[in-house]
């Protein structure tokens, strides 16, 4: 990265992320209630609205690391990292039929994680613990991606100053953006986040507009910006005989997203905090703006192509460092004036926050619920429940900020590939029992296991380094998202297990276990 630093730029970017992280702190006396409950702590009282749902899972989804990492894959791979599109536009009728349910399941019985869900459903604490315990270990990495994006943005400003932690050095901007992100999360719970995700997203809709007007413009226009790409990067290339080709897996690929986006404990716990079915919904018919957004986001990536910054010595150490995901703090920094390189790069910061707030906050849920709770003090009080959410809280997002500093890059990208992969084995145990009444705990278990198992092969047969593998069955090739490949495993497994243990039993096709309330004490 570069020594120098833009007194300007980092000067309005610092304003801005002090001025409203501070929003975080004061947020504890919004909607007043008693913090010292774990649904008000850790789902703002399922109280929040339409419209603050949409700003608080397009906060939640949309984060820095989308903003930097997603462009610099259509920077290195061109058109087939669109797929993101598809696979935004797939999710929301999924969250407008399924979720609504879900949240009505989770309200009616104090639920607050899919864990939660399961336990109550099946009455089976092992399979629970394996859904708590994969949600834990999914977010872990993701939380990790959003310090990584924190990284390349301080990069950016020419931030560089260090402390020394157990020998190794750790990046002292980032250590504080853990600090401000950690104090108002203990303090305020969900309520940070939300309040936060209303400014930035007034930032990151400003650094987008004046992306997509200005850039192209000094670029010579949009034609002259796709002129600059090779052509191979414009399409998807055709299926060689024999194989369903590289457009099965960019459909698979939308797929699995779309199928796993919402077990993702953040995204879920987004949704639990609305107030009702109906802000669901609603947030279903309007977040597609995102996926509009997100689609004029891409197209940065072309763009940071067209103007050959990673050819410009200025960044050759900022692409050394974090590699493609460089691209688009050096196109900023190139184009913009510094006054606006400032603002842009606290909208992303800002973005790094509030997902990794909501992160750590559903991950401290799920221990909090479904392992301290159900396996270690199961006659705790709430405000003690509530307490040991906050502590491990913290305990996350150190685990996240130690993971960056003591580990490369490359592994915690590698990691996230594991964790879209596991996440989606959660589905047929989660989603598929509310409609699906026949199915049994120990089939659903036991196909947990064979998805996790033949998924994390799948990845390791690519050196964890491509989420998409070739299945070969004779005479045909299929590239495939591994996580799709594993959840039809998952699938196949449960639901012939749970028809052979109904026939060996006798049992007719029977309702699940009615969910029940966990007992709390007050």
């Amino acid at each position: 990265m570069s020594s120098f630093i833009d007194p300007v730029a980092t000067g309005v970017f610092i304003t801005l992320f002090f001025l409203i992280s501070s929003l975080g702190f004061v947020a504890s006396r919004w909607k007043r209630a008693d913090l010292g409950h774990i649904e008000e702590w850790g789902l703002g009282g399922r109280r929040f609205g339409p419209l603050l749902v949409w700003f608080l899972l397009g906060g939640d989804l949309y984060t820095a690391y989308t903003f930097v990492a997603l462009p610099a894959l259509m920077y290195a791979a061109g058109g087939s990292g669109f797929f993101a599109v598809p696979y935004s536009i797939i999710v929301f009728p999924i969250v407008f039929a399924v979720f609504p349910k879900v949240w009505g399941v989770c309200a009616k019985h104090g639920y607050v994680t899919a864990a939660d869900m399961v336990a109550g459903l099946y009455r089976n604490r092992t399979l629970a613990l394996m859904i708590a315990l994969t949600g834990i270990v999914a977010t872990m990495p993701y939380l990790s991606l959003q310090l990584v994006g924190l990284e390349a943005i301080f990069a950016g400003l020419g931030l560089h100053a260090s402390i020394t932690i157990f020998g190794s050095e750790m990046e002292l901007p980032l250590f504080v953006a853990f600090l401000v992100m950690a104090g108002f999360t203990y303090n305020s719970g969900l309520r940070a986040p939300a309040m936060i995700a209303i400014v930035k997203d007034i930032l990151i809709y400003t650094t987008l507009i004046a992306a997509i007007l200005i850039v192209p413009a000094k670029l010579g226009g949009y034609g002259a910006v796709f002129d600059a790409v090779p052509p191979e990067k414009l399409l998807i290339p055709d299926a060689e005989p024999g194989s369903l080709g590289p457009q099965f897996a960019y459909a698979t690929l939308a797929l699995g997203g779309a199928l796993g986006l919402f077990l993702y404990p953040h995204a879920l716990t987004g949704l639990l905090s609305a107030s009702s079915r109906d802000a669901i919904r609603r947030n279903a018919v309007f977040m597609p703006i995102y996926a509009f957004a997100l689609a004029l986001l891409l197209l940065l990536g072309f763009m940071a192509l067209a103007a050959g910054v990673k050819d410009m010595p200025q960044y050759a150490d900022g692409f050394a460092r974090f590699g493609n995901i460089y691209a688009v703090p050096a196109l900023f920094k190139h184009l913009f004036p510094s006054w606006f390189v400032g603002v842009a790069f606290a909208a992303i910061a800002i973005g790094a926050l509030v997902p990794g707030a909501i992160m750590s906050i559903a991950a401290a849920n799920l221990f909090t619920r479904n392992v301290y709770r159900a396996y270690i003090r199961p006659e705790c009080s709430e405000a003690h429940e509530t307490q040991v959410a906050k502590i491990f809280s913290l305990l996350v997002k150190a685990g996240a900020l130690g993971f960056v500093t003591f580990f490369p890059e490359t592994s915690v990208v590698q990691l996230q590939l594991i964790g879209g992969i596991w996440m989606c084995q959660t589905l047929p145990a989660v989603l598929m029992g509310l409609y699906v009444r026949w199915l049994d705990s120990r089939a659903l278990l036991t196909g947990w296991i064979a998805g996790m198992g033949a998924g994390t092969l799948m990845a390791g047969a690519t050196g964890f380094k491509d989420s998409v593998y070739t299945l070969t069955i004779p005479g045909l090739e299929i590239p495939c998202y591994s996580a799709v490949s594993a959840l039809v495993l998952n699938i196949m497994v449960t639901l012939a297990l749970s028809l052979i243990i109904r026939l060996r039993t006798g049992a007719a096709p029977s309702s699940p276990p009615a969910p029940v309330r966990p007992a709390l004490q007050d």
